[in-house]
């Protein structure tokens, strides 16, 4: 799935948990607080839950994006890598549902962070 270097687990355990993990997914819980980073790392294809509103700078290849979510909401990731940090004054949480069946063939979503289809 991923090298184990870019594993966020790995990468940056103070940010990411794994709750559950079987052959087919694995959910992640990472929370951050306002100033905070990570360093690279990477996702499969992933569904994003957000439990709390916050902003952040994902950071990809020299390029960043701000994003803004609110809390509540469910977004597709598509498979990436990126380092991020947040610029908001919330606290972050979220669940990552990773997926571990690869994707089928066809054009892919490209981008950092949550996909806007």
């Amino acid at each position: 799935m991923f090298t184990m270097s870019l594993d966020p687990v790995a990468s940056n355990p103070d940010h990411y948990r794994v709750m559950f993990e079987n052959d087919r997914v694995r959910v992640l819980e990472y929370t951050d607080s306002p100033g905070q980073r990570t360093t690279p790392h990477e996702h499969p294809d992933s569904v994003m839950l957000t439990l709390s509103s916050f902003e952040r700078r994902l950071h990809q290849d020299g390029a960043h994006r701000d994003v803004s979510i609110s809390s509540g909401g469910a977004h597709w990731v598509p498979a990436q890598e990126h380092a991020g940090e947040n610029t908001g004054q919330s606290a972050t949480h979220t669940i990552f549902v990773e997926l571990k069946e690869p994707a089928p063939p066809g054009p892919r979503v490209a981008g950092i962070g949550p996909s806007t289809v």
